[in-house]
């Protein structure tokens, strides 16, 4: 079963279209999806500061800045 993780940060508007994005495809194909602030972890957020909205599939870094439907849709098939 696979799964995603969205990071990002309130008032993004690209995270606001990855979400949106994400939510869509995960409810469509069942799979789980949470989603972190970079800025409850200084970790996350020294390593992604610049590139969210970031995308896991699994934990392994999928996308960032934009999240692409058809991408996203193949990594989870």
């Amino acid at each position: 079963m696979h799964s995603i993780t969205l990071l990002g940060r309130p008032g993004c508007h690209l995270c606001d279209d990855a979400r949106e994005v994400i939510a869509r495809v995960a409810g469509e194909l069942g799979v789980p999806w949470e989603e972190v602030d970079i800025d409850t972890s200084p970790e996350l957020r020294e390593k992604y500061g610049e590139m969210i909205p970031v995308t896991l599939v699994d934990g392994t870094q999928h996308d960032f800045w934009r999240v692409s439907e058809d991408r996203l849709r193949a990594a989870l098939a």
